[in-house]
């Protein structure tokens, strides 16, 4: 029996130049278009900072976050290269101040 392939999550977290509303709602958008639908993409969320939650424990040092778990670290590397990914970060990244990528194998109970 072969075992599981294992999954990865790619959250990425994005601080703006601009972090108006319409600029966040443009990033999000844009991740929408074309961060959806990858091959071997098996959950995709996109959202923006909830500015309610103060706890000292709570990184307030973003703007946009999306949170990309794939099938397999092969499915990942893929992904990094399709041209919808690099025509996303052509047009996005003049309004990115930070970019904080966190990949993590995920281990299922």
């Amino acid at each position: 029996m072969s075992s599981p392939k294992q999954q990865l999550s790619h959250m990425v977290y994005f601080t703006l130049h601009d972090a108006s509303a319409p600029k966040v709602q443009e990033l999000v958008a844009a991740c929408h278009k074309y961060l959806t639908g990858h091959t071997g993409t098996v959950y995709f969320s996109v959202g923006t900072l909830n500015r309610t939650l103060t706890r000292p424990v709570n990184d307030l040092g973003y703007d946009v976050t999306i949170n990309v778990v794939f099938e397999s670290r092969e499915a990942h590397d893929i992904y990094q290269t399709e041209p919808r990914h690099l025509k996303f970060i052509e047009e996005q990244k003049p309004n990115w101040k930070q970019v904080r990528v966190f990949d993590s194998d995920l281990v299922s109970a």
